[in-house]
């Protein structure tokens, strides 16, 4: 695997939470003397089988569940019928199996990434992606025209690129298919559908919206704009989501996306897709004075509305999203002409930095004051004192280290890739480990607290959730690859 993907799956993995140090009552973390490659491998297996069995639905998953199945969520409640494809559901969890079987080719392992592939092929919809969850019941509500057969004939057919949805459980499907070079051909033919319907989503300035259908319209390649009137009585559109967008990351989920299937295929296509979508990234900072980038724009490259409390601005998240991105397309691409547009970028983000630190995740256009709306009303105003607490309307500024790495590879250097000591990895293990219950699961609280006796309690408030899950194998897996490629490990045992 080529650098420059390894170097994207580190960026990505940036947003999964850190092991926790231990805490007051916290379990005692397993002496790490006694952590060994066969021990941890073991282990593995054991929480395998038991989060496919407690917590899995015909080989996909959702966000948590309760012991006591009483619940199952996702970004909302989930169906008993539901499986989910936004992260941290199905593609997240197929990822750490995978990340597992790479590590030690146990055939557990691989199993559960094919059960999960399984389930995502079955919710892939005519129009070649995904939505939010997959529902196996024919009359569910949310079931949707799914390219098998088994959907509703006029069932949602609207692929999506918000949060990560389409992309996750391509890259995951991608992933797969290069492990089984191609021998699963239903598989590698959904890959190839995906992609080719991918493509037909970029628009003609290179930019992608929310989500398609069908290949997507016309639209004029011009430079970013302001829109002339009042923000608050600008136009709202219903369809907001055919237009061109920022969102929720979708900046370097695309781009790593497409890093994958063009180093996977070799297929030139996907590379020319970059770098399309790189000039969309040009052309859609907005001017002086805030050479940002907005969260949705109009087909003439001007922001408009979204929901009720995404307003026509400057975006503050989305346009740090869009900084890495063009650093990391750097990199990919060698194609200097996407660092152009960071300095200035740069720049307003420490202009508009709040003085608490924290970045606003909207500035009005033009003149930069933060934005933020007031709850239950939505009312938008320029206090931050009775926000919405379903919505992120701040978050950290990143400026500095998003600085240091434009000037590395202004500077013609490559930033480099932290890889943890063995002796980090083996710690992490023995954490992780002493984790476990005693039916080798990772249960939780309410509160995202580890639970070592579920049986003492409301079992229907102690969680299995699929992010910690993840999480844990994925960091267990570490340690194996690492243990592994020590000078004198014998690699043989762990393949046992």
């Amino acid at each position: 695997m080529q650098r420059f993907f390894l170097l994207s799956l580190c960026i990505l993995s940036l947003t999964a939470a850190p092991v926790a140090c231990c805490r007051a009552g916290d379990p005692d973390p397993v002496n790490p003397q006694t952590v060994n490659p066969e021990t941890v491998l073991a282990a593995m297996v054991r929480a395998v089988k038991a989060f496919q069995e407690q917590a899995g639905f015909r080989g996909g998953y959702v966000y948590e569940v309760s012991l006591d199945g009483s619940s199952r969520r996702g970004e909302g409640d989930a169906t008993a019928t539901e499986i989910w494809v936004q992260p941290p559901g199905t593609p997240e969890v197929a990822d750490a199996f995978l990340d597992a079987y790479r590590a030690s080719p146990r055939p557990e392992f691989l199993e559960a990434a094919t059960a999960a592939a399984t389930a995502l092929l079955h919710g892939q919809l005519e129009s070649g992606g995904w939505a939010d969850r997959v529902d196996f019941d024919p009359a569910g509500k949310n079931t949707g025209r799914y390219r098998d057969g088994r959907g509703k004939a006029k069932g949602r057919n609207y692929s999506t690129l918000d949060d990560d949805k389409t992309q996750s459980a391509l890259r995951f499907l991608i992933r797969l298919d290069q492990q089984l070079r191609g021998a699963d051909a239903k598989l590698h033919e959904a890959v190839q559908y995906a992609l080719q319907r991918l493509l037909t989503a970029q628009f003609a300035n290179g930019g992608f919206p929310q989500g398609w259908e069908k290949p997507v319209a016309a639209v004029p390649v011009v430079k970013a704009s302001f829109p002339t009137g009042d923000w608050r009585t600008a136009e709202r559109r219903k369809n907001y989501w055919d237009y061109p967008t920022l969102n929720d990351g979708l900046a370097g989920t695309v781009v790593q996306t497409l890093q994958l299937a063009y180093e996977s295929t070799g297929d030139a296509q996907y590379r020319q897709a970059q770098l399309r979508f790189g000039d969309f990234l040009i052309r859609a900072q907005l001017p002086e004075p805030q050479p940002a980038w907005a969260q949705q724009y109009s087909y003439e490259l001007q922001p408009i509305w979204a929901r009720k409390f995404e307003p026509p601005a400057a975006a503050g998240a989305e346009s740090q999203d869009v900084i890495r991105t063009l650093l990391t397309l750097t990199e990919l691409t060698g194609e200097r002409r996407f660092l152009e547009p960071v300095p200035a970028a740069l720049n307003w983000l420490k202009r508009v930095r709040l003085p608490d630190g924290q970045l606003a995740r909207f500035h009005e256009l033009q003149t930069n004051r933060p934005i933020y709306f007031v709850r239950n009303t939505y009312e938008p105003t320029y206090d931050d004192s009775r926000v919405p607490t379903h919505y992120s309307f701040k978050g950290s500024c990143q400026a500095e280290q998003l600085e240091a790495d434009y000037r590395l590879i202004a500077a013609g250097e490559q930033r480099p890739v932290k890889q943890r000591s063995l002796k980090t990895l083996k710690k992490d293990a023995a954490e992780i480990l002493a984790r476990l219950d005693p039916d080798g699961r990772w249960v939780t609280d309410e509160n995202g607290k580890p639970v070592l006796n579920p049986d003492k309690g409301d079992r229907s408030k102690f969680l299995l959730e699929s992010r910690v899950f993840s999480r844990n194998l994925r960091r267990l897996a570490e340690y194996v690859r690492a243990a592994a490629a020590e000078p004198g490990a014998q690699s043989d045992k762990l393949e046992k």
